[in-house]
């Protein structure tokens, strides 16, 4: 059994969004993405999904978060970062919680955030003073989730993989974010994990979520590690590959990460 989550043996969720479906008629008009969280939600609902999310639908990872952030316009960084006027994504998170009992927040993280924006103020000398404000705006958000009632919190760090964030910026961003939360955190980095790794499990995070099917040497290396009381997201669908891949070939999956980790 999952210590996080009793009663579930190798609880399942899913990361990432789902394709907008956009409703019709008039009621189109007063929300164009309500139908596609609806949608969104029951598709992992039919799937026996154990921790729904409400799809993310609303626009890209980014523009979702930092449309609404005051001293960002656009993708450009104009003045000092501070927390929006209101929730950001927790109506539909709101959605989701009344159809099923447990439910995830994701946010994009503070690190991915600050390197898909264009600093344009002198408020801020690179990205990692950025990273850091953005994380304490964030904070503001996930305790919002959790007060909705949550199970879980996602933040998405994408960039993380790539080499070119400070990891040692990005931890104490994810601290600011989750410092106030009494739920678990789970931190999703999708490529290759080679080249941070050990660092990313000294993260505060109760969950470390990766990429298997698409990097599978993400599994090798994982053999190498003591993981102590983390839990491990394992993704065993390629979300690259067009087609459903068959149930046959998940299984196996599943079975090569039951070789490394306890269920």
């Amino acid at each position: 059994m999952s210590e996080l989550f009793p009663g579930l043996v190798l609880p399942t969720t899913v990361v990432g969004s789902y394709p907008v479906v956009k409703g019709m008629g008039i009621l189109r008009l007063f929300d164009p993405y309500r139908h596609a969280v609806k949608i969104a939600v029951a598709d992992q609902l039919a799937a026996g999904i154990d921790i729904i999310s409400d799809g993310q639908v609303r626009g890209d990872m980014v523009n979702m978060f930092t449309g609404l952030i005051p001293g960002i316009k656009g993708n450009e960084v104009i003045g000092p970062v501070s927390p929006a006027s209101g929730p950001i994504t927790v109506s539909d998170t709101r959605y989701a919680l009344s159809e099923a009992s447990r439910v995830k927040g994701i946010i994009t993280g503070p690190t991915t955030l600050s390197f898909a924006l264009h600093i344009t103020t002198p408020t801020y000398r690179n990205r990692e003073e950025l990273a850091l404000d953005l994380s304490r705006v964030l904070a503001c958000e996930a305790e919002l989730l959790e007060a909705a009632g949550v199970t879980l919190i996602q933040i998405d760090e994408p960039i993380l993989s790539t080499g070119t964030a400070d990891i040692r910026t990005a931890a104490d961003a994810i601290h600011n974010t989750t410092r106030g939360l009494s739920i678990p955190v789970c931190l999703h980095v999708c490529g290759d994990i080679s080249s941070i790794l050990h660092e990313l499990l000294s993260f505060p995070v109760s969950i470390l979520d990766f990429e298997f099917a698409r990097s599978p040497a993400n599994l090798s290396l994982c053999r190498e590690f003591d993981f102590g009381k983390k839990m491990v997201g394992f993704g065993c669908l390629d979300s690259a590959n067009p087609y459903v891949e068959p149930v046959s070939l998940i299984r196996e999956r599943i079975g090569s990460a039951l070789s490394v980790f306890s269920p």
